[in-house]
Order: structure tokens, then sequence, then C-alpha cells
């Protein structure tokens, strides 16, 4: 069954109470896996629905002045993965300053009670919530009581087990530890973007190269360098390396993403493509000559196929 996407809290309008979790869930790393396959098997067991709460933009963006967070997952790339997870209803809610100043006992009452109409709240042990992040987990057992809902608590063990966070995928990315971070989200880290005209250059130097544009800024960027990554349509996967940075060779200025793919006669242009990253191959670096430039590109083409070979053609 499809999940059911709700853009507000006010558009929920549930016939039956909820098993629900709340979090900004960045990354879905493999600690945020385990948290909403227990959260589906409780609904499962009781025979509810399966419901997140999250938020947009994210709430650091909002109340942090001159917030430059980068996500590492764009909406439309969680979206999918909760659905493949087995949430039966995802709710997005506009976060803003005035939502952030409700208290926590309003919070519960209003919001998780009267408008959610949970039956259980699945939620961390050291989870803090409300205007200030003034309540514990122990406050929300005594709301739960008050306001007619459960609360299950995840323990401290089973959380500690999940040491990954958001913090450490973003580290790893930022490092170019690319094995790391697939290790942490249990999935390769993507960029989705379409395909767009670029000035041509990599073809003179026989790479031509699939230029691509990021519709979401706030999306995560890996740092300059030169990547091995797998490519996709709907249609067709290849095999590729990328470029992220602002091709100092030429005097560039603004950083452009670039891939050459291996074996690809298709036209790409305005198709949208998938990338994920398997390793990180070099730093960008600016040659004294185009021809030079060529050299390396093929040397860089070379530990590219050498690495798919040992590592990951088996």
């Amino acid at each position: 069954m499809a999940m059911n996407v709700f853009q507000n809290i006010e558009n929920y309008t549930p016939d039956s109470k909820c098993v629900l979790t709340i979090g900004t869930f960045d990354g879905l790393h493999i600690g945020h896996q385990k948290i909403i396959k227990e959260l589906v098997k409780l609904a499962r067991d009781q025979k509810k629905a399966a419901t997140i709460l999250t938020f947009f933009p994210h709430p650091r963006m909002v109340l942090q002045k001159e917030s430059n967070l980068k996500l590492i997952d764009t909406l439309e790339e969680k979206k999918n993965l909760l659905e493949k997870l087995g949430i039966d209803n995802l709710i997005i809610h506009p976060f803003s300053k005035s939502f952030s100043r409700l208290s926590a006992r309003e919070f519960c009452r209003d919001i998780l009670a009267e408008q959610l109409k949970i039956s259980t709240l699945f939620i961390g042990y050291d989870h803090r919530f409300g205007k200030n992040r003034e309540a514990t987990a122990e406050d929300l057992i005594a709301y739960g009581k008050l306001f007619d809902f459960n609360i299950q608590i995840i323990p401290a063990q089973v959380s500690n087990e999940i040491t990954v966070s958001s913090t450490k995928v973003r580290k790893a990315i930022d490092a170019g530890d690319f094995e790391q971070v697939s290790q942490f989200l249990g999935r390769y880290f993507e960029l989705r973007g379409t395909v767009v005209k670029g000035q041509g250059i990599g073809r003179t130097l026989q790479f031509p190269t699939a230029n691509i544009q990021i519709e979401e800024s706030y999306k995560l960027i890996p740092p300059r360098g030169v990547y091995l990554v797998k490519a996709q349509t709907t249609t067709h996967a290849w095999n590729g390396m990328m470029n992220i940075g602002v091709r100092p060779t030429i005097n560039g200025e603004n950083q452009t993403l670039e891939v050459h793919l291996f074996e690809c006669e298709s036209d790409l242009y305005n198709k949208e493509l998938r990338l994920s990253f398997l390793e990180k191959i070099r730093e960008e670096k600016k040659f004294d000559s185009l021809e030079e430039l060529k050299i390396q590109l093929e040397k860089d083409k070379e530990i590219c196929k050498r690495t798919l070979t040992e590592k990951y053609l088996h």
C-alpha cells in the first residue's frame, strides 16, 4: 500500500488512532532505520497506522541565525526511503518559530492527542521536546497519562548501540570516506539532478561529461574532488567518474558537477540522473595545460576501472 503524505498537521484527519514517532531523520541512517522498523512492527502488532511526524524546513534552519545547514537527503529521497520501510503516514509539518514556542503540555494535548489522535508515542530515552526542549521522557509519560496515550521508550542500550548520527555521516562525507558513509547509511549516498548543457570542454578532451543541475539548494554536496560513481536513469545504469569543483585548469569560478560515464552512448540531456558515490579518487587540482589534465583524466579512469573490478564487480 502506498504511503500517505500530508503537508501539514492540520491536513491529517485520522479515522483511527496511530503509532507515532517524531524526528527530522536527516540522512535516514541505520540507527534511524532500526527505530522505524520497530515502530512499524509495533503498529502492525496493534493493527494501527505507522506514522511519522517530521519537519521541513529542518528546525536548525529556522532557529539558528545564518544556518547554512545542508541536508543529507532531499525531501523526495526521504519520502522514498520511508515508504520502503513500511511507513503508512508521513506528516511533513512546516517548522516555524511560532511552532517552536509551543509548550510541551500544549504539544501533547493539542497536537498529539487532539489532532493526531495517537495511541502510542515511540521515542528515544534521551528525546527532549517542547519550547526550549523543556520536557524529558519522564514528562512525556506524565502527559501521556493525562491525555490518554502510551509512551514506548527506546531503551538506552538500543539507543547507544545506534551510535551513528547524522553528524558522523556528514563528517564522513566531508572526509570523502564513502565506504564509511555507506556503512552508516546502509546504502550509498546519492545526488539526483537533471542533465543540462555544459561548455563542451570534456568532449574536446575525449572525456564527454554530463553536467548535473540539482534543484534543491539545501542538498549536501560532497567536497571538491574526483569520485567513482554509479549513475542511473529510470532505464539504464553505468559506472563513471564525477568531478565536483570549479575546474581551476580553465580558471573556472562557479562550482560544477560533471560526470563522465563509461561506455555510454546515450543522449542524456534533460534526463534525471541518480548518482551513487562509491569512493573519492583524488582532490581537485589545477593543471598547467589541458593536455596535462587529459593525461590525469586517463589515469583517473584507469584507477576507477581497477577499483570497480577489485571491489565492486564480484
